[in-house]
């Protein structure tokens, strides 16, 4: 018999290198399930991670689908960082959604430079706003942030349902629950064209640079960090918890909300029933992969748009079900978890307890 006992301290090599370990194992696991599906290993490989990013088109599809993860895993990362567990990032981008489409919808006659930026002010508030029911919850009543934040996810579902097909509906769509094309002025310029990915990836890029500063030099930063870490500690210095869950919630949903104007200002154009292809949701493994560093986000962002897109095409060509997108998501997660489990804690054999004979008791008698 054996049992769990923690490592005096990790090695922070095997951390860097956890995410690689992970990536490898779930291929490895991903080639048997293929082989059961009926499919020759190599050529799934080839169709789910190599041809998604041969061309010029899927390359800008990997970068489209990679920006709103990377919003959403730099705002998360940033909470996990402080022990802060905002689950529910999904619910955020949906607001944000929502705010900057009222925006455009509201201006929907006025070709202004000014429309586009009012669009991301508005999603970042909207965010924001949901971000700090749990963030509210959590600082005066001690609720369960992960409970709260992720509950208000299907919330913000049912409100963007109610409003395409209601107050938002376009009069003349033929009665499909969506709103009326955006305007030119209220969607985001594309990089290249002829392919989807927009000026939201560069904002990406520049909140996981803005966050990598935050983090690393300044003292909110470090405030956040050393709570996380070593919450004793934090008390004892007199750091702020509900500053810091605050500040969590309110940077995530900001992050969140603008990730919501890019879908909406981007490759959708118009208010649908549904903006994210739950990327709130594949940003928490997102941040985790990353090891909650930005510049690790952004990588770990790339990997799970491949998911995403080599699921597509491994659909469409391999005729596997839809499914396989998000198990390779939880493989990926389950092997991260085991191998930190295994960085943090070794096994320690039990020692057998010496047997007492009778004859052993009556001689010390």
């Amino acid at each position: 018999m054996s049992r769990l006992e923690k490592r005096p301290e990790p090695s922070r090599r095997m951390m860097l290198a956890s995410p690689l370990i992970a990536a490898v194992a779930m291929l490895l696991t991903g080639s048997v399930l293929f082989f059961f599906l009926g499919q020759e290993p190599l050529h799934a490989f080839h169709v789910y991670f190599i041809k998604p990013w041969t061309t010029l088109y899927g390359v800008g599809e990997l970068l489209l689908k990679a920006t709103p993860l990377i919003l959403c895993g730099v705002g998360l990362a940033i909470g996990f960082r402080a022990n802060v567990a905002n689950i529910g990032a999904d619910g955020q981008l949906t607001i944000g959604a929502i705010a900057a489409g009222a925006v455009a919808l509201y201006f929907d006659q006025v070709e202004a430079w000014w429309v586009l930026p009012l669009m991301l002010a508005a999603g970042a508030l909207g965010g924001m706003l949901w971000a700090a029911i749990p963030a509210l919850l959590r600082t005066r009543f001690n609720t369960s942030e992960i409970l709260v934040s992720l509950m208000l996810v299907y919330v913000a579902y049912h409100l963007l349902s109610y409003l395409v097909h209601g107050p938002m509906r376009d009069p003349d769509g033929f009665n499909f629950p969506q709103s009326k094309m955006f305007g030119e002025s209220a969607t985001l310029p594309l990089l290249v064209e002829g392919l989807r990915v927009n000026a939201a990836f560069i904002l990406s890029l520049v909140a996981a640079a803005a966050a990598w500063f935050f983090c690393k030099h300044t003292f909110a930063g470090y405030r956040m960090q050393v709570s996380g870490m070593a919450p004793a500690a934090a008390l004892y210095a007199g750091f702020s918890e509900p500053r810091n869950v605050w500040l969590a919630f309110m940077v995530s949903g900001a992050l969140a909300g603008v990730a919501g104007v890019g879908e909406v200002a981007g490759p959708l154009g118009q208010m649908q029933p549904s903006v994210s292809a739950g990327y709130g949701f594949a940003a928490i493994i997102v941040a985790y992969v990353g090891r909650l560093h930005p510049l690790g986000v952004v990588l770990s962002a790339l990997l799970m748009s491949l998911l995403y897109i080599g699921g597509e095409t491994a659909q469409i060509e391999l005729q596997v079900p839809s499914a396989i997108t998000g198990m390779f998501q939880g493989l990926l997660l389950f092997y991260l978890l085991a191998a930190d489990l295994f960085i943090h804690y070794r096994f320690k054999p039990r020692k057998r307890p010496i047997p007492v004979t009778t004859a052993a008791v009556g001689e010390t008698a």
